[in-house]
């Protein structure tokens, strides 16, 4: 039986089997491979993306539960990297090894969707299933207070 969604704007039927974890049907079946695999326990953040416009780990969502919903990848940001996050992301040479970058901006992205002047306090608490094993935490936040500025003055 065929799942139904929402993927960065297109509609999209999966055939995999309902407890497929998203982020496989998303990798395997779809073709998207920007979300990746960390730890596969809903840990790291690596593999987050967005249902409804909230941030989830995909590795452990089921493909059953975004039946008829909204699901967003980094794929669905500016591919010229014109979002004011990819814009402070590259202004505070925010990657390193860049394995955590796509759970990284979307949890970010969420936050600045429901908070354009964010606190460090609420940084801290959206960014904190996400983890970097470079250990940009610094220029991660400064590069999402960069970004809130940019998107209050817009």
């Amino acid at each position: 039986m065929a799942v139904d969604f929402n993927l960065n704007g297109k509609a999209v039927s999966a055939t995999a089997e309902p407890d497929t974890p998203l982020l496989w049907v998303i990798r395997d079946e779809l073709g998207l491979t920007g979300t990746k695999f960390g730890c596969g326990q809903a840990l790291c953040g690596a593999c987050t993306v967005h249902l409804n416009g909230n941030a989830i780990r995909s590795c452990q969502t089921p493909l059953s539960s975004v039946q008829g919903q909204r699901v967003s990848t980094i794929e669905s940001l500016p591919a010229n990297n014109t979002h004011p996050l990819q814009v402070a992301w590259i202004k505070h040479d925010v990657p390193q090894c860049g394995y955590c970058q796509s759970g990284q901006l979307m949890s970010a992205a969420a936050l600045l969707a429901s908070n354009k002047n964010p606190s460090d306090a609420d940084i801290d608490a959206a960014m904190s299933g996400n983890i970097c094993r470079c250990g940009t935490y610094g220029r991660i936040k400064a590069a999402i207070k960069d970004a809130a500025s940019m998107l209050r003055n817009a």
